[in-house]
């Protein structure tokens, strides 16, 4: 698959004006609704002149403002597929033979992380190795196991971790503990689970900083999030793979590792005499 809007942003922003950055954030928190608007509905929103939003989309590589709308149009018909009507025919990777699903699940790892910049990482990583911080996970249906994975190394390198379980409303029982300090992680891929929406959608209300780890089409989470990490899962299946989202989780578990190496090795010592013991 071609690179999606959202990963041109991610791998052009550090060379934006502050004007162009702001019409990427609009974009970015109303994925991709905003840019299928007028150029002049697009700029009002974004608090920027629509010449700013032309220049936005020319420093993406685009031609044309109607060129870039017609790729937003086919991202938000990917982003609507469901696995009954999603086609099994996709294109693998070049070379690709005996095993097309392992094949693209590598070219998916690749081609993030080449469209990924160095300080989406180091931003996320900072916020999970605030100490006096706490950090919330949380997951959908098919997502969640990755949360709980994360969660239980996290756990060990640090304390104020707790992984969300259970229903909705469990949820909801622990916004009362949840404020400015505290982080929330949350993984949703397509079908965006409205359920994860309306948690992000309060927890964002009290002021939690929201890192949201997602597909390639952004999940609607990205509106309340600070933090957006978006990782391709199309392979040549009904069904997506989690396995990108997998390495980001372990990316950013090495990298508060490395963060909080002195304290997260006093930790480790401690809870191994605990075991010993």
């Amino acid at each position: 698959m071609g690179t999606t809007i959202s990963e041109l942003i991610s791998e052009k922003i550090d060379a934006m004006s502050a004007s162009e950055r702001k019409a990427a954030q609009t974009l970015i928190a109303n994925y991709p609704l905003i840019g299928l608007r007028t150029v002049a509905e697009f700029s009002t929103q974004a608090g920027v002149s629509s010449p700013t939003i032309l220049r936005f989309v020319s420093r993406l590589g685009f031609q044309s403002y109607p060129e870039f709308q017609q790729v937003l149009q086919q991202e938000l018909a990917a982003q609507l597929q469901s696995p009954l009507n999603r086609t099994t025919i996709i294109q693998s990777p070049k070379g690709s033979a005996a095993y097309p699903l392992m094949e693209a699940a590598i070219e998916n790892i690749r081609e993030t992380f080449h469209h990924l910049s160095a300080q989406q990482l180091d931003d996320v990583t900072e916020a999970l190795s605030r100490t006096r911080t706490h950090v919330y996970l949380l997951g959908g249906r098919f997502t969640d196991p990755i949360a709980i994975y994360m969660a239980a190394h996290l756990k060990i390198i640090r304390s104020g971790v707790t992984h969300l379980t259970g229903q909705e409303s469990n949820w909801r029982d622990q916004l009362i503990d949840m404020g400015k300090k505290d982080v929330l992680v949350i993984f949703d891929i397509r079908r965006y689970q409205d359920s994860l929406i309306r948690f992000a959608e309060k927890a964002q209300a009290r002021g939690v900083e929201i890192v949201l780890i997602t597909d390639q089409w952004l999940s609607p989470i990205a509106r309340f999030a600070r933090h957006v990490i978006a990782g391709r899962t199309a392979v040549p299946s009904p069904w997506d793979s989690s396995t990108t989202l997998f390495l980001m989780a372990e990316t950013l578990i090495a990298g508060v590792t490395q963060k909080l190496q002195n304290s997260s090795a006093e930790r480790i010592r401690d809870m191994e005499q605990l075991r010993d013991g």
